[in-house]
């Protein structure tokens, strides 16, 4: 289980950078098809090998990743099934930046989990520290996504 995990993580990092990569993309009305690729690949791996951990019943890291595998379906379908056509390209930019604004989520869910300091600042995750930083980080997604709706104006 240590080494999946370490795979695991690993594609999550690069999806998150990938993700990144895009956003800026968007933001500058850019498609980056090579970024955009390996972005919502990686993404896709995030959450698929995210339900091969053991788990016992429905927990809040499952009811993410069906989110995710939802929101992810959307965003490829908007990409490359209706090509960015009309409406279509701001559900695209929504579904993707709502995908890579998950993936951030888990990655602070972790970092105050596994984090020595950050897991004594907020020991059990209701603390101020722990809904600081989410709160942020949603804050920081919903302006960008705003943002990248309104550029993401991509010339074919």
């Amino acid at each position: 289980m240590e080494t999946f995990t370490k795979v695991h993580v690993v594609i999550s990092l690069i999806a998150i950078f990938a993700g990144f990569v895009v956003t800026y993309g968007l933001l500058k009305a850019k498609q980056l098809d090579g970024w955009t690729a390996l972005f919502l690949l990686m993404t896709l791996l995030t959450s698929v090998t995210g339900f091969f951990f053991p788990f016992h019943g429905f927990t809040p890291a499952i009811g993410v990743g069906i989110v995710s595998l939802a929101v992810l379906a959307i965003a490829i379908f908007a990409r490359y099934g209706r090509k960015l056509d009309r409406a279509w390209r701001w559900i695209y930019v929504v579904t993707a930046m709502l995908a890579l604004y998950l993936n951030v989520f888990v990655l602070i869910v972790q970092l105050f989990q596994k984090v020595p300091v950050l897991k004594s600042l907020a020991p059990t995750q209701a603390e101020p520290p722990f809904q600081i930083a989410q709160l942020g980080a949603l804050m920081i997604f919903v302006v960008l996504t705003i943002f990248a709706a309104i550029r993401f104006r991509p010339i074919n």
